[in-house]
């Protein structure tokens, strides 16, 4: 088991930035020979399924993963509430979850990522060799998801630790 945690700070608004790393299909745009198939119609929410296929034709794994927590941003009593989104995945080479917060912060958000990451037949030596690559890869990931302008072609979503 490798877990590994993400941190981001953005000028995009909260709901922008949730928008964005919820945006399940334009999480593959960044990942190389990753496509994004989202099983389930309708809006994001708890319950949606979707599948990551990484590899050329028949050369490649699916990492199924689903929904099971679903709460956007909102205005709580104490003040504006982080959003949170848990994501299960249970496929036959990777498991584990990824748990995505969303929160006000000045201007714009700070996004936290966290994600454990099991790999069948992987041993346990490899889990921070694993954990350091997940970093890697999902920070690139979740730094091009919170670039560019804000809606409407407002001001730029830097990007920060």
């Amino acid at each position: 088991m490798s877990v590994f945690r993400l941190e981001r700070r953005t000028g995009l608004p909260v709901a922008e930035a949730w928008r964005r790393v919820t945006d399940w299909p334009a999480h593959a745009a960044g990942v190389p020979l990753t496509r994004v198939r989202v099983l389930t119609p309708g809006p994001p929410g708890a319950g949606t399924r979707f599948t990551a296929r990484t590899g050329i034709g028949p050369l490649g794994f699916d990492d199924p993963m689903a929904v099971v927590r679903w709460e956007p941003p909102g205005a709580g009593a104490g003040g504006p509430e982080p959003g949170v989104c848990r994501l299960e995945k249970y496929g036959r080479v990777v498991r584990g979850w990824a748990e995505i917060a969303v929160r006000a912060e000045g201007a714009g958000a700070r996004v936290t990522w966290v994600e454990e990451l099991r790999v069948r037949g992987l041993p346990r030596w490899c889990d921070p060799l694993l954990a350091r690559a997940g970093r890697w890869v999902f920070g690139r990931e979740l730094e091009r998801l919170l670039r560019g302008p804000g809606p409407g072609g407002g001001g730029p979503g830097a990007v920060g630790g």
